[in-house]
């Protein structure tokens, strides 16, 4: 199993779409930190519609915690624009977490700096386009860690 993690997020639409997305791929989805919202604010509810019920989520007060609840076995993978490895170059394992930062700011420096080598990035060929959407980066990945670990196939 995979997990996604998004820490402080603060858009509601962009969470209730992530929501979705792991819903529609049986994904848990993980709230780190506080969020910009409430996770029953409207906009978030009505962009995960009706599939709330089918969502796996879990919450936690900071990443040290939602390591402990994953686990030992789990890598934590970090999403930014600042890396250097693309997605597509990583090998994806059952158990990855897809760690994403909020959305205005990313994940903190230092956490990037200390773990530089469990740090991807979704290539973007125009330079002045400074990121993805959210959902769209979640959207990405994930289905490219599905793919690898051979979890599409088994519906």
């Amino acid at each position: 199993m995979l997990h996604v993690a998004l820490v402080e997020p603060e858009i509601p639409p962009n969470t209730g779409n992530v929501a979705r997305l792991c819903a529609a791929t049986r994904t848990p989805l993980h709230v780190v930190g506080v969020t910009g919202f409430r996770l029953d604010d409207r906009a978030a509810r009505r962009a995960g519609l009706d599939y709330w019920p089918e969502v796996e989520l879990r919450r936690h007060r900071d990443l040290e915690a939602l390591k402990a609840a994953l686990g030992h076995g789990a890598r934590l993978l970090y999403l930014t624009t600042k890396a250097e490895r693309s997605y597509a170059e990583w090998s994806f394992a059952e158990g990855d977490c897809l760690v994403f930062g909020p959305e205005t700011r990313g994940l903190p420096e230092e956490l990037l700096r200390a773990n530089r080598e469990r740090c991807l990035t979704i290539p973007m060929p125009n330079p002045r386009v400074r990121s993805l959407n959210l959902a769209t980066s979640v959207g990405i990945v994930l289905y490219e860690a599905l793919r690898q670990t051979g979890a599409l196939r088994r519906g």
